[in-house]
């Protein structure tokens, strides 16, 4: 699962939970674009292991752009945003 919960904080961030481990991976902007994807641990929580670390961290550069655009639209403009289920494979 990938989120970011309701209470968050800059930079832009997102968490991925998997099996009761969480990591989760900001994404850096500057001038307007994305420069860098850092994943990090999440205090009190065991961090995604390896394979799902690698899979999170490839899901979250796929789909940088329309995370960046989902936490602009809920934290700045205070739109509401739908859930998405994406079952596609990303390869």
């Amino acid at each position: 699962m990938i989120l970011f919960y309701s209470n968050e904080h800059e930079p832009i961030h997102v968490h991925g939970k998997f099996q009761g481990h969480e990591s989760k991976a900001e994404i850096i902007i500057e001038n307007g674009k994305i420069r860098e994807i850092r994943i990090k641990s999440v205090k009190g929580r065991k961090p995604l292991q390896h394979a799902t670390l690698n899979d999170f961290k490839q899901f979250v550069e796929t789909y940088a752009d329309e995370i960046v655009q989902k936490w602009i639209d809920y934290f700045v403009l205070h739109k509401q945003i739908a859930c998405e289920n994406i079952n596609r494979r990303i390869a």
